[in-house]
């Protein structure tokens, strides 16, 4: 994109409902089986559409014990829940999450394309690695490969998929009935990829889709995530915004790490979570935010802490003591997130109710009036700390809801977010080029997608 295009404000939403913590659907007014209630996914990607997200994400997990917190227990799997969404929906996108542990290359790029093919050019993927045994054990393993080895992996299977996608030209299928040719063969491509870790021949029996094929997203803050969203992510799901200047470290990192591989700062967006909690007055934000922390059992908060180390057991600390020294525990799970969880817990000394609150609760950074919620979003958007957010409702559907109806509104006002959608593709919305083809030299862009519109607003 031009310099002399004007960055735009994006926003997505979690679908699934989770709530403001993993208690939040003890509240009276929660659904309490949001994660599992198709209806209630549609419902929210209804009203991110209203609001013109750019897209609806729903993250995904393989692996449950009894200790699980409650979300994980029951809970609709992507592609699925996506292609029935994708039916109530038109211009919201659709992110999926799928790992690269567990499972082929060229299932993966098939459900993804016939995701983006269904949706008429909106589907996307969150990457994934894997980060707990229980996930090799599901799937024929038994125990983890280690961080680096996970990367390493990760990088070659989304080039098969990346190749995979790349077995159609746009306009391969003539489907001419005078003449009876239904494809042009010279149109198709057959990879034939032979790698450390994967074999795949090729060619995928599913057109090329709108957009070319599905937008990448990846998540993950180590230096081997890191660098591997740099090479190949379009959007990244970054950590913790309330540490502005740390995230601002992060962003800046992650454009410069992308710049070394020939891409611009616009070629990557960032994405962190965020928990807004709306209210008429400040005090009235406070009070729901109260509501929904204390509904959580520190026995659930903790469960929930130990998911990011391995499942380590925390039990065997007393709850109001600081934490000792944990060393490096995390390290193969999910390393960045645990490491920041020990950063924390060390800086600022916490006992491990603590810290089992501080992971399990959404902290208050956006919780008050639309108005003082609106500043904070545009303070760092405009201070380039972000792209975007990705919203967890403190409560579904209510919580987008007042966000969409109350939040959004004053952002449009301000000039720095859309009033209406660009494309109808994912890609286009985001303002992503097109993305070239291996074989360019006989593939081209459809017009509609050469430039897309989103770029000039």
């Amino acid at each position: 994109m031009s310099s002399h295009k004007r960055r735009q404000l994006r926003l997505a939403a979690f679908l699934s409902g989770i709530g403001a913590n993993v208690d939040a659907w003890r509240h009276p007014e929660a659904r309490s089986n949001v994660a599992a209630d198709i209806e209630s996914f549609k419902e929210a990607a209804r009203i991110a559409e209203a609001g013109k997200f750019d897209f609806g994400f729903i993250a995904d997990s393989t692996f449950i014990t009894k200790d699980s917190t409650s979300y994980f227990l029951s809970r609709l799997e992507p592609i699925t829940a996506l292609s029935a969404v994708s039916s109530v929906t038109s211009r919201l996108g659709l992110v999926a999450t799928m790992t690269t542990s567990f499972s082929e290359p060229f299932t993966t790029a098939r459900q993804l394309n016939s995701l983006d093919v269904i949706s008429g050019g909106r589907a996307a993927w969150n990457a994934v690695t894997g980060a707990l045994e229980g996930h090799a054990r599901n799937h024929g393993g038994e125990k983890l490969y280690e961080h680096a080895l996970r990367y390493e992996i990760a990088a070659e299977y989304i080039e098969v998929v990346k190749g995979l996608w790349d077995s159609w030209d746009s306009d391969a299928f003539v489907r001419d009935k005078e003449s009876g040719q239904y494809v042009d063969f010279d149109k198709m491509h057959t990879l034939d990829h032979k790698g450390a870790h994967f074999s795949v021949q090729g060619p995928l029996n599913i057109e090329r889709s709108k957009q070319g094929r599905p937008v990448i997203f990846q998540a993950g803050a180590s230096e081997d995530g890191k660098e591997l969203a740099a090479r190949v992510a379009d959007a990244v799901f970054s950590g913790d915004v309330d540490d502005a200047p740390r995230h601002k470290a992060y962003y800046d990192d992650l454009k410069r790490r992308a710049a070394k591989y020939g891409r611009g700062p616009d070629d990557i967006l960032i994405f962190p979570s965020i928990t807004p909690i709306v209210g008429s007055t400040a005090e009235e934000a406070q009070r729901k935010y109260r509501e929904v922390c204390e509904l959580l059992d520190i026995r659930v908060a903790i469960r929930y802490l130990s998911r990011y180390f391995s499942l380590f057991d925390f039990n065997q600390f007393p709850l109001d003591e600081p934490l000792p020294e944990l060393g490096d525990i995390g390290k193969d799970s999910f390393r960045s997130t645990a490491e920041n969880y020990l950063r924390v817990a060390r800086e600022k000394k916490l006992t491990l109710r603590q810290l089992a609150l501080y992971a399990a609760n959404p902290a208050d950074t956006f919780v008050g009036t639309p108005e003082q919620i609106a500043d904070k979003l545009q303070r760092l958007f405009e201070d380039e700390v972000v792209d975007g957010f990705i919203l967890h409702a403190h409560l579904h559907p209510a919580g987008l809801r007042d966000f969409v109806e109350q939040v959004v509104p004053i952002l449009q006002a301000r000039g720095i977010y859309r009033r209406e959608y660009e494309s109808d593709t994912l890609r286009g919305n985001l303002g992503l080029s097109w993305p070239e083809s291996r074989y360019a030299k006989t593939a081209a862009a459809p017009d509609a997608e050469r430039a897309p519109a989103s770029a000039t607003i």
